[in-house]
């Protein structure tokens, strides 16, 4: 969007300010068309004017509904209580909270009566987890999947109705100077989840902070992997990233889903302190019996081997990732 708008300025200033007679015009105008089409090309599918790849419900069943909000609290902020008056006017059925320290465990103990079913992984190393859940929980297992200190949780929750969903909730590290100098630990974690989902029969949750963007080659990847649907595809970016800069804003939070549900709402909540916004998505579940086709994005011969590469590459595997079923 940053490289979109700034071709749209520098095209502005061309037209405005340059000689039409003049070669150089030219050359200028038609670099900056190409830039401005391609941007666009990328961008359009998180837009209204592309066609939903998720099928909304104006419906729902009570037995069948879940709510998830995840929230990157950013360990360093102290404003608890924005989060839990978050917490209240949307009161989620799962709660996902990220970066999460033993500070932060200490200030979300008042809402734990609402939610009987928890998980816990508390580091203080901007890596904690902690998973909220009014419905129940099992086989929930936290692992650490690529890197020692960096965990993920993987669990089988049963709605109202008595639906069993495989949930799994990720935070892997980003490329940065101070961490991983390349992105391979987080593109293994994120490919190795996906493989171990792309058979499931289970109805399938995908959900946290994965650093990367949605038009990523490695977020595209897991998706054709995994064949999980994007609600966001035909509604909009939802930036969760950086809070502080609208300026600067990308789709660093996310929740993707198997095609057995339609989507009831998704939206970004409000600043709460932390430099992520929280992301809200109601789903429904849609029974198999009377399910509507979905779009599926495939995986092609080229993707396979570059996956199987990043796994290679980090001496990791599909089965290493918790199958609860």
């Amino acid at each position: 969007m940053q490289y979109f708008v700034s071709a749209i300025l520098l095209l502005i200033g061309e037209i405005l300010f340059m000689d039409y007679a003049n070669l150089s015009f030219w050359l200028l105008l038609l670099p900056t068309l190409f830039v401005i089409a391609f941007q666009l090309w990328w961008i359009l599918p998180y837009t209204k004017f592309y066609s939903q790849e998720v099928s909304e419900t104006s419906t729902l069943d009570s037995e069948n509904s879940i709510k998830i909000m995840t929230a990157n609290v950013l360990m360093t902020n102290r404003k608890a209580e924005k989060l839990i008056e978050l917490i209240q006017n949307n009161n989620p059925d799962i709660l996902v909270t990220l970066e999460t320290d033993q500070w932060w465990e200490t200030q979300l103990k008042p809402i734990e009566d609402d939610y009987p079913y928890r998980m816990s992984c508390s580091q203080e190393n901007l890596y904690g987890m902690y998973v909220y859940s009014r419905y129940l929980l099992s086989e929930s297992t936290t692992k650490f999947l690529v890197q020692d200190d960096i965990p993920s949780m993987h669990t089988l929750l049963t709605l109202p109705s008595g639906q069993n969903i495989r949930v799994h909730f990720l935070h892997p590290a980003p490329p940065s100077p101070t961490e991983n100098e390349e992105s391979s630990k987080r593109d293994a974690e994120l490919i190795m989840v996906a493989k171990s989902l792309a058979d499931a029969e289970l109805p399938i949750i995908v959900t946290g902070d994965l650093n990367d963007v949605a038009w990523s080659t490695t977020t595209r990847l897991f998706r054709k992997i995994s064949k999980l649907l994007d609600p966001r595809i035909g509604r909009g970016m939802f930036n969760t990233f950086h809070a502080d800069y609208w300026f600067m804003r990308w789709p660093l939070d996310h929740l993707f889903h198997s095609a057995h549900f339609t989507l009831y709402d998704i939206r970004r909540l409000s600043h709460f302190g932390s430099d992520h916004f929280a992301l809200f998505t109601q789903l429904n579940f849609v029974h198999s019996d009377t399910i509507k086709s979905q779009p599926e994005v495939k995986a092609d011969n080229d993707d396979k081997r570059f996956a199987r590469e990043k796994l290679t590459s980090e001496e990791v595997s599909e089965n290493d990732v918790p199958t609860p079923s």
